[in-house]
């Protein structure tokens, strides 16, 4: 047994263990791969005791739902859909800084409305060691509403996440990370339905042509369209056939302008703008 496979199985263990100790627990399940692993814990952990509740609304990218309905099925965990209203918070609209704070008050708010009748003890989510070292005002949420994050209480890295989801053959093991729609909108542009909307069918559009599982519509301020792809792919967005394509079908979506990054994709660029803003 190698060193890595033992330490996988020790932190197993610890998470486990920290979630049958929670009592019963409600794993708020977003169908990506850490809160994927903690509802598998959780049903391991507690069994008929867990349930995984998952958020819907306008800022989350199509199919998700669907997603985390099968994987829900698989991991044999009770499923709930919610709906959150946070496109009724002006906070929320307004894109601040710390938006994301706005909208996990908007879901912790509900799902511990739902406690009682669901029969639970404790609010958990997916949050691991390496979301400690990001700007993640989600987090001042989950605090004010005792939300307990497991997977830092055992000592997880998304990497030890990626490595037992695989041990387990979850099917989203290596599935590119899947932030809300809105974390694409520029801090201070306004969170719409329609912007929103928008990037999705944007970036649903780029996976199709250009077979890239990982990438990212940023909406800059004047309608912007600000493209990241892995720096190998930017050739082919500029090659001559297909940047006409790009072009003409994100402004028939409803974007003025239409670039592409030369930095390639980076996972949470618009927080390089927070030294600015804040």
């Amino acid at each position: 047994m190698s060193a890595v496979a033992t330490e996988i199985e020790l932190k197993r263990d610890r998470l486990i263990k920290t979630l049958r100790g929670y009592g019963r627990v409600a794993v708020a399940l977003s169908a990506g791969v850490d809160s994927t692993l903690v509802a598998k814990a959780a049903q391991m952990a507690c069994g008929a005791d867990a349930v995984a509740v998952t958020a819907v609304s306008s800022s989350l990218a199509e199919g998700e739902r669907d997603v985390a309905a099968e994987m829900a099925k698989a991991i044999g965990i009770r499923h709930l859909v919610v709906e959150t209203q946070e496109f009724a918070d002006p906070n929320y609209l307004r894109n601040p800084v710390n938006r994301c704070y706005f909208y996990k008050t908007e879901l912790y708010s509900r799902l511990s409305a739902l406690a009682p009748s669901l029969g639970i003890d404790v609010l958990v989510n997916g949050a691991n060691l390496d979301d400690q070292g990001d700007y993640r005002p989600g987090m001042q949420a989950a605090a004010e509403f005792q939300v307990r994050s497991p997977l830092i209480e055992a000592g997880f890295t998304k990497a030890d996440v990626r490595e037992l989801a695989r041990l387990w053959e979850l099917p989203v093991w290596d599935k590119p990370a899947t932030p809300c729609l809105s974390s694409r909108i520029a801090y201070g542009v306004e969170v719409t339905p329609e912007r929103v909307r928008r990037i999705d069918e944007a970036e649903a559009f780029l996976r199709q042509v250009l077979g890239l599982r990982e990438l990212r519509v940023r909406c800059e301020a004047n309608e912007l369209a600000r493209i990241e792809v892995p720096v190998e792919a930017v050739n082919l967005l500029t090659s001559p056939a297909l940047r006409d394509k790009v072009c003409d079908k994100l402004r028939a979506l409803g974007f003025r302008y239409v670039t592409v990054d030369l930095d390639g994709f980076r996972s949470g660029s618009m927080n390089a703008a927070l030294t600015v803003l804040q």
